[in-house]
């Protein structure tokens, strides 16, 4: 069949040893489907089926919710083609053929769509089944768990009244577990729950096989639409226009008897990466029975069992010849898709059956040491590593630890399974929305449930961490904690949680919710109170993986940092200078704040008096001869006054100088022998005096005014749009003697530093520029000052003067701007503000709504608008150049940190980003990835 015909096929075969499509065709088989056709297509023992496609899912709802023409026929076609390789029908009530439906996206999304099991049980095929497999008990559970299931995800039947229905069983016969049911238990249960479903739906409980199956696939495919699932790809960023295969797959059991069993397995830890198999497995149960957290599974290998600390029997050791075929299906499977694989697998009488194998969810740590060691194995390239390792989640190594100190000092007060590392601190709250109302109110939270369940998405989503009383490292809370990076124990069997009380006891202590944990997801240990936290450091493959990174790159990668603890932090995680200090910062220190509202005191008299003596100036050079004397005795009282308020002024810029020179002296020095770019003052004023009235008052009571006077002060300093008004650059212009000792400060601290043998290469940045003469004027001053301080210290700085570009004019005006720069760095933040017109502040009152209706794919704060600041920013870069060929240019919003923001930096032709210390590895690492995809286009010409 030619490609083109595969893309308009609406149903696809696998089994057999055989298959129509692979990987090729994930788009239309989904994740699921398409690996189920390659398993198959290898020799993987898969139990037979078909995919019917993700275009029939798009179809669908594009449809008002109707098939395609013919859809139906092709699927009996292919159940025909089933039940010819089973030697079975479908229905038929002495041997019947069953059937599971699940969906499968192309993208994972792991518990957020429908399946349903045991489709094809009725009264009459359900004796076929106890026939076969000579186990009424086990005939019975299945068909119950056919009702129970489609009631649930076909009809919306609440689960939990099914689930009330058997402990009421289980209390009427005396039994502690499900598995202590008869079979007439069941089969009692079996009427009752389709008396149930009768009672909910007002209709009887299909025995037609045929209509099971079509309502289960309709089941299937509208689940693609429920609340989890969108939820799940707007917080994942996934597209909702892609839907879901359904895969109908024989059924196989792996709950007949004693030599059956079910289980999951990844064929490296997904946990720490290590190359060694993992996985639980329960006898005589049905999958759902592992994942769920109902019942505690046992592990799969000794590996896993020293590791959990279960002291219950293996796979490995109670049916070794079934193991030793799944070890060789791992290898297999390993070979083939070059990556570490998910396996969900099936033992019947005895018989291996691989039910779904994808790539696997992992730890960030986990991440880099499969993707390290797959290549130091010859499996896959340094390249392919590298792009096998997602920029973001590198987030999760880079983030603080349990300090050991506070370990030691704190018992644990219950220990679980380490599901997914990195430490959380917070408040804990035992359900899933009140977890996102207490967010929204500004609190850490952890989540602590008995187990999670799909639902439970938006709580998760928001916790810091994750704590639940059951379950194993394959349950929900696990799965879905990994590849948030959120931390998580699970199975912490100590936990005795109350719903009703909003409370949880632990060894006969009872905690609130609002009590504080911390929650250790590497060892598994969970503490009462707050813990302190330890910095993380970059070691072992790690740092082999971003050196690798750096043989690629060619973009360089700064940080933003203004202290040098930031600065020394940064430059272990690999930056290679600093693109951004922020001096403001260092005024609002409580030592030096004082002085700073010194100054804004005076500030105003100063520019008002200024503004008053260039006027006089200007008049006094056209006025009439009668005039000159009255001008001259009124600028003269001018300057008068201005000579009395400038002392003040300049006392309070004189006292800051000595604490910025300090502040620049420690970062130049964490910085030798790297670039450090320092931004003059850019907020406005007021923003550093206060505004609460208590606060308000000490600030008259310190400099002997009165409380109305600050207010005054405040209304004076007032501004309708601060973000627009007078601030940076033109606060410069106004306050000429703020940038001065600022300048003067960057250059003393390095002239002082390079007589210790610090290589100091300071550059001095000018922000808001928007009109060349601005900034022609202050590197004139700047320029001026920098010269005076090594005139005085008889000494030689190179340092370079630039500007900040935030403003869709300067990008405009950029060939101009360039004539008075060595440097421009793109301050994408208050560039994406401008050119959208949206203040940050406020846009997240409806950028989600805009997101969800499609107006634009991403929030703009967050990762670059390529299309329209990213044209702004080409602009920039291509009219800079223009007049100044060596100019170096970067960005400093923290869109530097972003991977695809990096990688069209990468693309615009930018020499460096800069970021926050934590996520320089990101850009390192996206850098990369960016020069690989490069490389690649180009030899593929």
């Amino acid at each position: 069949m030619s490609e083109q015909s595969k893309e308009n096929q609406l149903v696809f075969f696998f089994g057999g040893g055989d298959a129509e499509g692979g990987a090729d065709l994930a788009h239309l088989l989904g994740g699921k489907g398409s690996n189920l056709a390659e398993m198959s297509s290898i020799g993987v023992p898969v139990p037979p089926g078909f995919t019917i496609s993700t275009e029939v899912c798009r179809q669908y709802y594009e449809n008002d919710r109707e098939y395609p023409e013919g859809l139906h026929a092709t699927v009996q076609e292919y159940l025909g083609r089933v039940e010819e390789l089973m030697g079975k029908k479908f229905g038929d009530p002495e041997d019947p053929l069953l059937f599971s439906i699940r969906s499968g996206a192309p993208v994972s999304m792991p518990g957020m769509m429908d399946t349903v099991l045991n489709v094809g049980l009725n009264d009459e095929t359900v004796q076929g089944l106890i026939k076969q497999s000579d186990d009424p008990r086990f005939s019975y559970d299945s068909y119950r768990r056919l009702v129970q299931m489609y009631g649930d995800v076909v009809k919306g039947i609440d689960g939990d009244k099914y689930e009330e229905l058997i402990d009421k069983k289980k209390e009427e016969v005396g039994a502690d577990r499900d598995t202590d049911l008869t079979a007439d238990d069941w089969k009692d249960l079996v009427g009752q729950f389709k008396d149930l479903y009768k009672e909910e739906t007002g209709e009887t409980f299909p025995d037609d096989p045929e209509e099971q199956l079509w309502g289960g696939i309709t089941a299937v495919f509208g689940s693609w639409n429920n609340e989890r699932a969108v939820k799940w790809r707007e917080i994942n960023d996934l597209p909702h226009d892609v839907g879901t295969a359904v895969n109908v797959q024989t059924m196989v059991y792996g709950n007949m008897g004693a030599d059956c069993a079910t289980g999951v397995a990844f064929t490296r830890d997904p946990a720490n990466g290590a190359k060694e198999a993992i996985g639980e497995y329960l006898p005589n149960a049905q999958g759902e029975d592992v994942v769920s957290g109902v019942r505690t599974p046992r592990p799969l290998n000794s590996y896993e069992r020293e590791k959990s600390g279960k002291d219950l029997p293996t796979l490995e050791e109670e049916m070794p010849a079934a193991y030793e075929e799944l070890t060789e299906v791992f290898d297999l499977l390993e070979e083939h898709y070059q990556e570490m694989q998910d396996i969900e697998f099936t033992v019947q009488n005895k018989t291996l059956y691989i039910l779904q194998t994808r790539t696997g969810k992992r730890t960030a740590p986990a991440m880099v040491k499969i993707a390290h060691d797959l290549a130091e194995e010859g499996i896959i390239t340094r390249k392919k590593a590298l792009d096998r390792v997602e920029p973001k989640r590198l987030d999760q190594m880079l983030h603080p630890m349990i300090d050991p100190e506070a370990k030691e000092e704190n018992e644990a007060i219950a220990t679980g399974l380490g599901a997914s590392p990195g430490a959380a601190v917070g408040q804990i709250v035992f359900e899933s929305d009140e977890a996102e109302e207490w967010v929204e109110e500004g609190k850490d939270v952890l989540l602590v449930r008995h187990e999670t369940s799909p639902d439970d998405i938006g709580g998760m989503n928001v916790a810091e961490g994750i704590l639940t009383s059951r379950g194993g490292g394959t349950s929900h809370a696990a799965v879905v904690a990994r590849g948030m990076g959120k931390p998580c124990v699970a199975g912490c069997g100590a936990l005795n949680i109350d719903y009703d009380k909003k409370q949880v006891e632990v060894h006969g202590e009872v905690y609130e919710e609002g009590d504080w944990f911390t929650i250790d997801g590497a060892s598994g240990e969970v503490f009462a109170g707050q813990l302190g936290m330890t910095e993380a450091k970059l070691t072992g493959e790690f740092e082999e993986l971003m050196s690798w990174a750096d043989q690629y790159r060619e973009l360089g990668v700064r940080t933003n940092a203004d202290t040098p603890k930031d600065a020394e932090l940064a430059r272990e995680f690999g930056a290679e200078g600093i693109g951004l200090t922020r001096t403001e910062h260092m005024f609002f220190e409580e030592e030096r704040i004082d002085n700073v509202r010194q100054m804004i005191l005076a500030a105003p008299d100063v520019q008002d008096l200024r503004l008053q003596k260039e006027a006089l100036e200007d008049e006094l050079e056209t006025a009439q001869e009668s005039q000159i004397e009255e001008i001259e005795e009124q600028l003269e009282k001018v300057e008068g006054e201005l000579e009395e308020t400038l002392p003040q002024y300049q006392q309070a810029l004189d006292a800051l100088l000595p604490e910025q020179r300090s502040d620049f002296e420690g970062i130049f020095e964490a910085m030798d022998g790297l670039p450090v770019t320092v931004r003059l003052l850019d907020p406005p004023l007021h923003e550093f005096l206060p505004e609460e009235e208590e606060d308000q008052k000490r600030l008259a009571d310190r400099f002997d005014i009165s409380l109305g006077e600050v207010q005054q002060l405040l209304r004076n300093l007032e501004e309708f749009n601060p973000m627009l008004g007078h601030r940076g650059c033109r606060m410069g212009i106004s306050y000429p003697e703020v940038y001065e000792m600022q300048t003067r400060a960057i250059m003393e601290a390095s002239v002082n530093v390079a007589s210790k043998g610090v290589d100091v290469q300071p550059e001095i940045m000018i922000p808001l520029v928007g009109i060349p003469r601005e900034l022609e004027i202050l590197r004139e001053r700047v320029d001026a000052v920098c010269q005076e301080v090594l005139r005085e210290a008889d000494q030689v700085v190179d340092y370079k003067i630039g500007t900040m570009l935030e403003l869709p004019r300067a990008c405009v005006r950029a060939a101009e701007i360039a004539e008075h720069a060595e440097f421009f760095s793109f301050g994408t933040n208050d560039l994406t503000q401008t050119t959208f017109g949206i203040s940050r502040d406020d846009a997240g009152k409806f950028l989600e709504h805009y997101q969800h209706e499609g107006i634009i794919d991403k929030d703009p704060f967050a990762a670059l608008d390529q299309n329209g600041v990213g044209e702004l920013l080409r602009m920039g870069v291509e009219r800079g150049r223009q007049t100044r060929k060596a100019l170096k240019v970067g960005i400093c919003g923290e869109h530097g940190g972003e991977p695809s923001s990096v990688k069209f930096c990468d693309e615009a032709g930018l020499d460096y980003v800069s970021c926050s210390p934590y996520r320089v590895p990101i850009a390192r690492l996206a850098a990369a990835q960016s020069a690989i995809d490069v490389q690649e286009d180009l030899t593929s010409y």
